[in-house]
């Protein structure tokens, strides 16, 4: 039993180590725990409850209500000026209603649909933050392992300089070297230190935006992976079409469009009469008069035309006419902007694939050339301090440029999952 136990006990937490080294937990956490997402969720369950609202328009309402007074009056005379006794008066009334509007020009049918409308727009708009988090989470993400990559590399540099310093002065005092040779390598052990403390700042910088993405501690970056994959389209072609059909922003532009021609015509609808029904029972108590005790049932149907109030209706028709042409336009356009940023995340896409190939090729050079400039420069041949410096820059830069390759293009392919609609935590592999 204790043998169980333990292998129970072992696999959960080597479970929970494993899934702290992935993407996927931080954008979970951050999913989770993201102040803005949250208020997006707040938002979508209040446009819920409108929703319910406005269907209200088409149930009846029932009214219950009741009163009871007393009065007393007193210094009573009657017209020849003799004294009457006083009187008092005590009554008791309830009342039952009952009302139901039978037509009113379609402005509830409008209402509601507008309201089913406004719902659509908040699930849309919390997809969309779910989408830029996802986006956001995985950009910290990539961004604090280039920038740990880019300490790691200068703090190496930092290094082999150091050992070139000392190297070169003992070569300097059997006669090998120049002053010359070991002032440059001092100059770029000081230029490697310069670079390190921006490193380090731009590590403590990408640390503090992961930590306020995620809401979790920065990791040990050595244990973070970095493999993932995402599913995307292999064409262009195929890229605009997703995006016309899934991308969010041009979703909620057109909803947008769609809620101002239901404001139009709800305005209209003020225009048109209304009828409603109305029916009640109430029961009065007079216990000072001949007849104490009467119930009375009413139904009474009301109709209602606006005819004129002002120019007031004519001018709010007017007003959401501008309106509606205003978010069609806004609609077009928004069409056009999301062709546009499709076309320039796809060609970063491929962009970004080339530059990493193209990168990692130029790290295998750099590499080999460094390693046998630096074999024949300790060797005594013919090599001179300022190629090793040169071959050590070309190497440091080499590595940063192939770290912020792989940065790029994984940011890139988010990118791109966004901008077609596609972006979820299910799409992540």
């Amino acid at each position: 039993m204790k043998k169980i136990i333990i292998l129970v006990l072992t696999f959960f937490i080597f479970s929970n180590t494993q899934a702290e080294d992935n993407l996927k937990f931080y954008i979970e956490k951050a999913l989770k725990n993201n102040f803005q997402l949250n208020a997006e969720r707040k938002n979508f369950e209040s446009a819920k409850q409108s929703k319910n609202i406005s269907r209200s328009e088409f149930l009846p309402s029932i009214t219950l209500s009741g009163d009871q007074s007393s009065s007393t009056s007193t210094n009573r005379t009657n017209q020849s000026g003799q004294t009457l006794s006083d009187s008092n008066t005590d009554s008791e009334t309830k009342t039952f209603s009952i009302e139901q509007k039978i037509f009113s020009g379609f402005k509830g049918l409008n209402t509601f649909k507008k309201s089913e409308l406004e719902t659509q727009k908040a699930k849309l708009s919390l997809k969309r933050a779910e989408q830029q988090t996802i986006f956001d989470s995985a950009s910290a993400y990539f961004d604090l392992i280039f920038k740990s990559k880019n300490e790691k590399f200068n703090l190496l540099n930092i290094r082999l300089f150091e050992r070139q310093v000392e190297s070169d002065s003992a070569r300097l005092q059997k006669g090998e070297i120049t002053l010359t040779d070991l002032a440059q390598s001092e100059s770029s052990l000081a230029g490697a230190n310069a670079n390190l403390i921006k490193a380090q700042t731009e590590f403590l910088a990408s640390k503090t935006n992961f930590e306020r993405i995620t809401r979790e501690k920065a990791p040990n970056v050595e244990k973070l992976n970095e493999k993932l994959t995402l599913v995307l389209p292999v064409t262009l072609d195929t890229s605009l079409k997703l995006a016309d059909l899934n991308n969010l922003d041009l979703l909620i532009s057109q909803i947008d469009y769609e809620i101002a021609i239901k404001n139009l015509n709800i305005e209209r609808a003020r225009l048109s009469p209304s009828a409603s029904i109305n029916y009640s029972k109430s029961e009065n108590k007079d216990f000072n008069s001949t007849i104490d005790n009467s119930d009375k049932e009413t139904v009474k149907a009301t109709v209602t035309w606006p005819l004129f109030k002002g120019g007031e209706n004519i001018s709010a028709i007017k007003k959401s006419s501008f309106n509606t042409q205003r978010y069609k336009l806004i609609f077009k356009d928004e069409k056009n902007k999301i062709i546009t940023e499709t076309s320039n995340a796809w060609s970063k896409y491929q962009s970004f694939r080339s530059v990493l190939q193209a990168t990692r090729s130029q790290l295998k050079a750099a590499e080999i050339a460094n390693e046998g400039i630096t074999l024949e420069y300790d060797s005594g041949n013919t090599r001179t301090t300022l190629e090793v410096i040169q071959s050590r820059s070309l190497l440091l830069d080499a590595r940063i440029a192939f770290a912020k390759a792989e940065r790029d293009f994984f940011v890139s392919q988010f990118e791109l999952a966004k901008q077609i609609g596609s972006l979820s935590t299910k799409s992540i592999k």
